[in-house]
């Protein structure tokens, strides 16, 4: 097998690693890359290929989260990870941890840590990578390298919520979900929401976005009653999607370009947060991109036309 199958083979991989590291699709993308050209221009053939470009990925994505955190310092409302709708990887010994680690709510938990402490736990805990791998990888003894992982597991847990194990239910709750938004139904939404539900929104300041989370089911509720049904109204589609491994959807506007991405965490039976991405730097990896402040002031047309008022 030639350097160009070897590295293919493990492609899926090395993203995933990537991609659980940075929360950013392209950030990953790029890393890979990176990764691809330093392994064909390496003059020799490592002992291990799957460990030469493992360690190599992450080495790249450590050094790009180093960078990029002063940019989600100053970034304009909350910051979301880019949406992903398939993870190339697949291990059926690893999958619980594999979709676990790749949802938005475990990826936010994710950004709490230290580049090193982050590294180490993907590394371990979602790839079961050996400790002697890891050492060699991030730098550190494996006693330094356990250490990192206490400390990673102890925050992963203290901020980790409890979301519906079973596939199907979620499924079934998504799409009563989807079913009574559509219908701009506030009692149906309101009776699969959580008390406390949140609503939060990522447009990075190039889009329309909340100005903060909206919290509780009735406001949750009438808010996206009032909304997505004049969304409708101008063309917007929606078709339900797995969004980082828990049920959501992918909004179009007429052109079919995307608007955004909308994804769902559940809690003993109740949706518990709204995620909705809209940021259009962070769409492009899906396709075209619609343009969300023309679809928003054509939403606020139609709500006057309804409520009786003038252009």
């Amino acid at each position: 097998m030639g350097k160009v199958e070897e590295f293919e083979e493990l492609r899926p991989l090395l993203f995933s690693i990537a991609y659980r590291i940075l929360g950013s699709v392209g950030e990953a993308e790029d890393a890979v890359q990176e990764t691809w050209l330093r392994f064909d221009a390496s003059p020799t053939r490592p002992v291990s290929v799957k460990a030469f470009l493992s360690a190599t990925v992450t080495r790249i994505a450590i050094d790009v989260l180093r960078s990029a955190r002063v940019r989600r310092e100053e970034y304009v409302g909350p910051w979301l990870p880019e949406p992903l709708l398939r993870d190339p990887y697949e291990d059926p010994a690893r999958a619980a941890e594999l979709a676990d680690s790749v949802s938005m709510a475990a990826l936010l938990l994710l950004e709490r840590l230290s580049p090193l402490e982050r590294s180490v736990f993907v590394l371990r805990e979602v790839f079961a990578f050996g400790f002697d791998e890891i050492a060699s990888t991030v730098g550190r003894s494996e006693a330094a390298c356990r250490q990192l992982l206490v400390r990673a597991r102890r925050h992963m847990n203290e901020g980790r919520p409890r979301f519906e194990a079973d596939r199907q239910e979620r499924q079934e709750l998504a799409k009563r979900f989807f079913a009574a938004l559509s219908q701009g139904d506030v009692d149906g939404l309101r009776g699969l929401l959580s008390a406390d539900v949140q609503l939060v929104g990522d447009g990075g300041g190039k889009a329309p976005q909340l100005a903060r989370a909206v919290v509780g089911a009735e406001n949750v509720a009438r808010l996206l009653a009032g909304v997505y049904p004049l969304m409708m109204r101008v063309d917007v589609t929606f078709e339900p999607h797995e969004v980082n491994g828990r049920p959501g959807a992918v909004f179009r506007d007429r052109e079919g370009k995307v608007l955004h991405i909308l994804a769902l965490d559940m809690l003993d039976g109740r949706i518990q947060t709204i995620r909705s991405v809209i940021n259009p730097d962070k769409l492009g990896h899906l396709g075209p991109v619609a343009d969300a402040w023309a679809v928003d002031r054509e939403v606020r047309r139609t709500r006057r036309r309804a409520a009786g008022g003038s252009e």
